[in-house]
């Protein structure tokens, strides 16, 4: 269908056709040069030593698990309110998730109190997860991982041009990982990143990234190389450069992109303030710099969800649900089962949450349709 409002759209032009075309006419389409800048600019853009740019967001977290070197018989604490990449990542290397609580019904970030009741003699590694670009307790969690010796992973699919205390978002923990999907405030289409600033692991991440590989393809046609090793079991996980070229342009656009959402953000709390008190929205002191990926809000207790989400749609307004817990997927029920702890507020938080439509080209009239949809479709 044709929505009046969507949940979210890209912010494209001339500029990203211009760039495609260019690597098109170049004669050199797989990973390469542009590749190269991308990782460049992403990684003084984060302040990170070391970007390297995959395929998507689920490759990123999968290299991240890999390098960190999880396995069978580890244990990684992770939030249940996130998708379910990030969870299965860790199940792809043989290690297994603990799903932990979130902090409130107002911050929807990994509580670090649920961090420390969820650590075992088994536990390996902590991955948070920055709901909706808002981060985590990140100097909490970092000391908790420095008292266990734990590695810590950054989930900051959302977090793009996101910060705490001045320092980017996926720069604080051991790897950062970032996903550039179609409805991602940077987009590729498909397409990801990770950042260290660890040399090792970045080298790792580089072999593990390319067939492990000792090197590429785009260095033995500069004539840098004429012969390779295979030194480690690694996978097809590269990006190729027209999707890079895309994300550079876009990459540009990241500052005002980010300042539009947040000044939008600002509207909808003012107008559902006004007219729908009853709402909930999270994030309301926030703390560091958002990249308002989202507007999760949440409706009042014993609100029909569905019956709402079909009341917005007949008023041609798309919304969505971030997210189902993962620890209630049908495959994470069966054996063997991650470990779960007490997650009564993640469970009461996707019981209630819905997100509202939210992009950088998105009108106040578009937000003043938006809430009044809400308004009328709250007590259906």
């Amino acid at each position: 269908m044709t929505w009046r409002v969507p949940l979210s759209d890209v912010n494209l032009d001339s500029a990203e056709i211009d760039a495609v075309v260019a690597v098109m006419r170049s004669g050199w389409l797989t990973m390469g040069s542009i590749t190269q800048a991308f990782e460049q600019e992403f990684a003084a853009f984060t302040g990170s030593k070391h970007a390297l740019a995959v395929t998507n967001g689920t490759a990123a977290l999968h290299l991240a698990c890999l390098a960190l070197d999880l396995g069978p018989g580890d244990e990684v604490i992770l939030p249940s309110l996130t998708f379910v990449a990030s969870a299965n990542a860790i199940r792809y290397t043989g290690a297994t998730p603990v799903f932990a609580d979130i902090e409130s019904t107002d911050w929807l970030c990994l509580s670090p109190e649920a961090v420390r009741a969820a650590i075992t003699p088994q536990t390996k590694a902590i991955m948070v997860v920055h709901y909706a670009g808002y981060p985590c307790d990140m100097p909490t969690i970092l000391e908790i991982a420095r008292q266990h010796h734990l590695v810590v992973i950054e989930d900051a699919a959302h977090a793009v041009g996101a910060a705490l205390e001045g320092k980017a978002l996926g720069t604080w923990g051991d790897i950062g990982c970032f996903s550039f999907f179609g409805n991602k405030n940077l987009t590729t289409g498909e397409g990801g990143m990770l950042l260290t600033q660890d040399d090792q692991l970045a080298e790792k991440l580089q072999r593990l990234r390319s067939h492990g590989m000792t090197t590429l393809t785009w260095d033995r046609a500069r004539g840098h190389a004429s012969t390779y090793d295979v030194v480690a079991l690694g996978y097809n996980y590269r990006i190729d450069d027209l999707r890079s070229a895309l994300g550079r342009v876009q990459l540009q656009k990241i500052p005002a992109g980010n300042a539009r959402r947040e000044s939008a953000v600002r509207l909808y709390r003012e107008l559902l303030a006004a007219q729908t008190p009853e709402v909930a929205i999270p994030f309301a002191q926030a703390h560091g710099q958002s990249s308002y990926h989202i507007m999760p809000v949440l409706l009042p207790e014993g609100s029909n969800k569905l019956r709402f989400i079909e009341a917005m749609k007949a008023h041609g307004i798309q919304v969505s649900w971030h997210y189902p817990p993962v620890h209630t997927f049908s495959i994470y029920q069966f054996s063997p089962f991650p470990r779960v702890e007490d997650l009564k507020i993640t469970e009461e938080v996707s019981s209630r949450e819905v997100t509202l439509p939210l992009y950088p080209t998105i009108s106040d009239d578009q937000i003043a349709w938006v809430v009044q949809a809400v308004k009328e479709s709250l007590f259906l």
